[in-house]
């Protein structure tokens, strides 16, 4: 089956939702009919623990993390996902930033 769409959903600190719009923007993410820049943000308490050899933007290595964050989730063309990904991580402070990409069956639009 093939997807016309995807919905890309992005963990990352509040203070970058500015950053990561203007490269959704930049990519044409987030366009739906004649609306474009549309995303959606939950705020939403992540864990993790840097393991060895990584260098977190946040948390110290060997230690369990928690912090708040947001989850924006937009829409994008499934022709489109490898370039957002590619503009997501230029913007992203995280050395492995989430980046969950879900096919959408079906959309109202």
């Amino acid at each position: 089956m093939d997807f016309k769409y995807c919905k890309l959903e992005i963990f990352i600190p509040e203070t970058h939702i500015s950053q990561l719009q203007k490269a959704l923007q930049s990519v044409d993410a987030g366009h739906i009919g004649n609306y474009d820049s549309c995303m959606s943000c939950s705020q939403l308490t992540s864990y993790w623990r840097p393991l060895g050899g990584t260098s977190p933007y946040i948390g110290n290595v060997g230690e369990i993390s928690c912090e708040p964050e947001v989850k924006v989730e937009v829409t994008v063309f499934t022709e489109k996902v490898d370039e957002t990904i590619q503009a997501i991580k230029a913007v992203h402070p995280y050395e492995e930033p989430v980046i969950n990409v879900l096919p959408i069956y079906r959309t109202s639009f």
